[in-house]
C-alpha cells in the first residue's frame, strides 16, 4: 500500500507538472499564432500600400502592352537571363538601333544646314554675277562690235 500511495503522489505530481506543461505549451502556440496574425495582417497592408502606388490595375489599363514587356523584362531578369550571349545580342542591338534613331536627325538637320548654306551662298554669288553682267552689257550699249 505503501508504494500504492507513493506512485498516487507521482502521478499527481506528474499530472500537476503536465497541466503546467499544457498550459505553458498552449500560451506559447497562441503567442506564436498571434504573431503570425500581426505578420501576415502587416504583409497584406505593405502590398496593398504598394499595390495603390505602383497603379498596376491603371497601368495595366492604360498601356497593356508596355506593361506586358516590363513584366516579360522582368522575369527574364529574375529569371537569371541576365548574363547570356542572348542578353549580350539584345543589348547590342539595342545600342545599334539607339545610336541610329539619335545620330541620324542629327546628321539630317547637319546636312539639310550645309545644303542651305551652300545653295544660300550660290544664290548670292549668282546674283552678283548677274549684276556684274548687267553693268558691263549697259557700259557696251553705246559700241558697235
Amino acid at each position: 500500500m505503501a508504494s500504492e500511495s507513493n506512485s498516487r503522489a507521482g502521478d499527481d505530481q506528474g499530472s500537476a507538472k503536465g497541466g503546467r506543461t499544457t498550459s505553458a505549451l498552449k500560451r506559447q502556440i497562441a503567442r506564436i499564432e498571434d504573431d503570425a496574425e500581426d505578420a501576415w495582417s502587416r504583409t497584406r497592408d505593405v502590398f496593398s500600400d504598394v499595390t495603390d502606388t505602383l497603379d498596376i490595375k491603371g497601368r495595366l489599363n492604360r498601356n497593356p502592352y508596355g506593361t506586358l514587356a516590363a513584366v516579360v523584362g522582368i522575369g527574364y531578369v529574375l529569371g537569371g537571363g541576365f548574363f547570356t550571349p542572348l542578353t549580350a545580342r539584345l543589348v547590342r542591338l539595342g545600342l545599334k538601333v539607339g545610336v541610329r534613331l539619335a545620330i541620324l536627325p542629327l546628321l539630317n538637320d547637319e546636312a539639310a544646314n550645309l545644303v542651305s548654306g551652300m545653295v544660300g551662298a550660290e544664290g548670292s554669288s549668282g546674283s552678283e554675277s548677274k549684276s556684274r553682267k548687267g553693268r558691263q552689257n549697259n557700259s557696251n550699249e553705246g559700241k558697235v562690235p
